[in-house]
């Protein structure tokens, strides 16, 4: 279980203390994570992407798998059209 007597982003800033009997929804508008599905989605992709491009500069016996490396930019490359068409910029506060 966890506790609600400090939550983070409160009142001061840095971490507000709720009063005995309130609880911690009380004290802002916002959910206690930060980003929408959809933009840990695009990030999740963007991270699938690198990986790819990544594993397929090491693991070719003659060098560097170019086109494996070529398809991971591409993946990344949707991860971050995504990432754009959803403004996952503006999911902060």
């Amino acid at each position: 279980m966890q506790d609600t007597s400090v939550v983070p982003g409160g009142p001061t800033g840095q971490g507000g203390v709720a009063a005995p009997g309130q609880s911690a929804s009380a004290l802002g508008p916002h959910p206690p994570y930060h980003g929408r599905t959809v933009s840990w989605v695009a990030v999740g992709i963007m991270v699938v992407g690198f990986l790819v491009g990544g594993l397929a500069l090491v693991i070719g016996t003659g060098g560097p798998v170019w086109w494996l490396f070529w398809v991971g930019i591409g993946i990344t490359g949707l991860g971050l059209l995504i990432s754009l068409a959803t403004n996952m910029f503006e999911d902060w506060y």
